[in-house]
């Protein structure tokens, strides 16, 4: 991996390979000595109460979460200002990285020497529900009024798993596209690409006018994967079926997703064996013109001396609108059910923290709460305002416990054999959609014995 990769984007890329080998199985094996509340009931003592105050005795908040980056410094703030405004409560954060986070977090749990609250990903709420470490947040959601309304219903519907909700949003944070905005200048491009008549039109034109080499750098690891969930989408299929019982990212969109990708490299706009980071550092250098990346990128993209850069949607190549994203989501952890006074303070800290999260979002975030979203202050952020209006068309999997671990062993590594030339498409998706079904079908023994 490069050196100059930032940390936060490390943080991300080893939880979306490394959490799937070993976060989730230990997860697994971690914590069946956890909270004897049953998975689905309610905390067994306490309630999280009311309203957005605490008002209780002095207690003291452990809150876990994976912020490593420059989206740290963010969280922190947040915080300290939370502990400023509610005397009766001291919120300590602890920083992990994601893959140590999830590893951690259902032993610390189960010893009670964990997180009371923490931030989870979207993907990782059903298996952390099933293993009973988070408790059922719909108290706690109805009385702050939280409702489907105040949030895009995507993110809203995939924090609940059997009928009740474990997740509370705090933001969504999907692919973006970015361009270097002299070089297609250079090119004679005055319209960022939107389609894919278009995106290969700029390529063709950037080689050619711009004397750009290889204009789109088509990696074989990060994030690749990620690009071929917006794709298969767009082409109209999915990674697993709507239950997660199935994979079904084998299909015809799956193989016309990655011949496309795979396309670049053998007409040479790209170079072949790019590695993680690679086309990141590439962007930063100016040697490629257009890439796709998370949005938390913004922010690096912005330290660069000389770089003129835009972000926009990511591009309709197939027949419909898609992208690939995820969210960080609240949740309580049943260490924390044992205490009333906890879950009220825990209500108190999530609600501050979600109210304010314009602040968050300059991290390089979207926030979850529309009424965030639709404020005249969160307008004004170009990137995440932009990137905001492909929530409609985000690609969330499934809410099945264990499946954040199906992705790497499975159609990542697909991916990556596809574009490194080393199989094709066709035999590299039956291959890992048979794999698949193997893991989900252990999943559902071992999450429902």
């Amino acid at each position: 991996m490069s050196p100059s990769a930032s940390s936060s984007d490390l943080s991300r890329r080893l939880l979306l390979t490394s959490i799937g080998a070993l976060g989730a199985s230990a997860a697994l094996s971690a914590c069946s000595g956890g909270s004897s509340t049953p998975p689905g009931a309610a905390p067994s003592s306490g309630s999280f109460g009311e309203g957005d105050k605490y008002e209780g005795p002095k207690v003291a908040l452990a809150f876990w979460n994976g912020f490593t980056g420059g989206d740290g410094p963010f969280m922190k703030k947040m915080v300290d200002e939370f502990n400023t405004a509610n005397p009766n409560v001291t919120v300590s954060m602890n920083t992990l990285q994601w893959a140590d986070f999830y590893a951690k977090v259902p032993t610390a749990v189960a010893s009670g020497a964990g997180p009371d609250v923490a931030c989870m990903h979207i993907d990782q709420l059903a298996t952390n529900a099933a293993r009973r470490v988070i408790v059922p947040l719909d108290e706690i959601a109805t009385g702050l009024k939280l409702e489907e309304d105040d949030f895009a219903p995507v993110v809203w519907n995939a924090g609940e798993y059997k009928d009740q909700r474990y997740g509370i949003p705090l933001d969504i944070h999907p692919l973006g596209f970015y361009v270097n905005k002299s070089l297609m200048t250079k090119a004679g491009i005055t319209e960022i690409p939107t389609d894919r008549a278009g995106f290969e039109a700029a390529v063709t034109e950037l080689k050619g006018k711009a004397g750009v080499a290889t204009p789109f750098w088509v990696t074989a690891t990060w994030p690749a994967h990620l690009i071929f969930t917006s794709l298969i989408a767009q082409f109209g299929g999915s990674i697993f079926d709507e239950d997660g019982a199935k994979a079904t990212f084998n299909s015809d969109a799956g193989v016309e997703s990655l011949e496309w990708m795979r396309t670049f490299i053998e007409n040479g706009s790209s170079p072949k064996n790019v590695s993680n980071d690679a086309q990141a550092v590439a962007f930063r250098q100016q040697r490629n013109a257009l890439t796709f990346d998370g949005i938390w990128m913004m922010n690096e993209w912005a330290k660069v001396k000389g770089l003129e850069w835009e972000a926009a949607k990511f591009p309709t190549i197939g027949d419909k609108p898609a992208v690939w994203a995820s969210s960080h989501n609240f949740v309580v952890t049943s260490q924390s059910a044992k205490d009333q006074n906890k879950l009220a303070a825990s209500r108190a800290f999530i609600s501050y923290i979600s109210g304010k999260s314009l602040e968050w979002a300059k991290s390089g975030q979207i926030p979850a709460r529309a009424s965030v979203r639709d404020s005249a202050e969160f307008k004004e952020l170009k990137v995440q305002s932009t990137l905001a209006e492909q929530l409609p068309d985000v690609q969330f999997p499934p809410s099945v416990p264990g499946i954040g671990g199906v992705v790497a062993p499975t159609y990542e590594a697909a991916v990556n054999e596809v574009i490194l030339g080393k199989k094709e498409p066709k035999a590299a998706l039956d291959e890992a959609a048979k794999k698949a079904d193997s893991l989900l079908e252990a999943d559902r023994s071992k999450y429902q014995g």
